[in-house]
């Protein structure tokens, strides 16, 4: 219920054909798919800092990159 109650603050963006240009370019620049260059375009084009696990996004400017954290509990 907690992640519903965050999700719900957010906003619904759509893609148009700006964004969708400024995402064509997102993906040339650093190489991504283009999925990925829709969400980094999104994210830069709002002001909003990208927070992710996807090792794609590493070291880029304006996204918060964090390592996942291994499920697997063997030790």
């Amino acid at each position: 219920m907690q992640a519903v109650a965050v999700m719900e603050q957010g906003s619904v963006i759509d893609l148009d054909a700006a964004l969708a240009l400024v995402a064509a370019r997102t993906s040339i620049e650093h190489r991504l798919p283009l999925a990925d260059s829709i969400v980094l375009a999104t994210a830069r084009t709002h002001d909003a800092v990208l927070w992710t696990q996807d090792a794609d996004f590493k070291g880029m400017a304006g996204v918060e990159y964090r390592k996942h954290k291994s499920r697997d509990t063997a030790g």
